[in-house]
């Protein structure tokens, strides 16, 4: 039994106007799902992904005005990438990045992979990775950045903790995660956010990161753990990651992940039906919260396709709050 792979990452942001205008127009995502916080529907959760939202493809975001700033260390995730397709694309985000006043680092290799490193206004710390074709998805372009440059979908997530094996053991011995390289990362902050540079020429002390792939493996189905065991514990707020979710095919397949949690012991949530997918959560040992979700049935179980994300979604069970719930969101235009 695998994980396909990441199934989506979810972020905080304080601002859901300027972050809908930043993930839409400045990175020419598609908003495939414009919803709320099943959990507290006073916060909107949007969902930005690839031209049909395919599972693997979404960045999403709790809307939380008052939260506070994240702060990166062990027990966070730290950098967030995003695939898009050969170097050429990575030349033209830089370019579109450095004309929008955008601080990023400049293209690397990172795994043997060109990367550019950047992050969102609120310090979101995210990259371009070239996925070489690999991965799938669709960019969508209805935006103005060109379908060939454009945003296919999730790359490899990079959690901090302050020791390996115990985040090691649950991915590889629980969750069936495959031990597949290693590299470093330089110890000091980059200049796009407050994660590890991946810029291995500046002269700083380096950080091991260890790299676990699952499913298919490759760049949409990857891990890296960064181990940090000097710098601070990591907190979560705006500008920085929630949880990072992994794929699974079916809701047959999703119990049996749940009894494989329950039977190794790992404190895991009931299966929670979110309408769009079914969802479990549980933290890995080192603190950063994971998700098993469904790819099905997807977002346009309740819009046509060519209408995601153009109304407020409610899922069934809490359409008869419509009007109460509108009427505590913050309109985004």
């Amino acid at each position: 039994m695998e994980l396909g792979g990441i199934h989506h990452v979810t972020a905080v942001t304080a601002h859901a106007a300027r972050n809908l205008a930043f993930y839409t127009r400045t990175l020419g995502m598609r908003l495939v799902k414009r919803t709320v916080n099943q959990d507290d529907v006073t916060a909107y959760h949007l969902f930005y992904g690839d031209a049909t939202g395919t599972a693997g493809s979404d960045l999403t975001f709790f809307d939380w005005p008052y939260a506070a700033e994240r702060h990166h260390g062990p027990g966070t995730v730290v950098r967030t990438m995003l695939r898009v397709t050969g170097r050429e694309a990575l030349e033209w985000w830089a370019a579109r990045l450095s004309h929008d006043g955008i601080a990023h680092d400049g293209i690397v290799e990172v795994y043997g992979r060109a990367v550019l490193p950047f992050a969102d206004f609120e310090g979101q710390a995210l990259a371009f990775v070239d996925d070489g074709g690999v991965g799938g998805g669709t960019p969508w372009t209805q935006s103005d950045v060109p379908s060939e440059h454009g945003v296919r979908g999730l790359g490899p997530v990079l959690l901090s903790a302050t020791a390996l094996d115990p985040t090691a053991r649950l991915l590889r011995d629980i969750l069936n995660f495959r031990e597949a390289g290693s590299y470093e990362v330089s110890a000091a902050v980059d200049a796009a956010s407050g994660a590890p540079s991946t810029n291995a020429t500046r002269p700083s002390a380096t950080l091991p990161v260890h790299v676990f792939e699952t499913g298919p493996g490759g760049p949409a189905a990857e891990v890296h753990v960064v181990v940090d065991p000097v710098s601070p514990r990591g907190r979560v707020g705006r500008g920085g990651v929630h949880h990072v979710a992994f794929r699974t095919t079916s809701a047959e397949t999703h119990e049996a992940w749940h009894e494989r949690l329950v039977s190794a012991r790992v404190g895991v949530t009931p299966v929670i039906d979110r309408y769009y997918f079914r969802s479990l959560y549980f933290r890995e040992p080192g603190g950063v919260l994971f998700e098993i979700a469904t790819d099905g049935p997807g977002f346009a179980v309740d819009e046509p396709l060519d209408h995601l994300g153009d109304q407020l979604s409610l899922p069934p069970f809490l359409e008869g709050r419509r009007a109460e719930i509108e009427a505590g969101l913050t309109p985004l235009s």
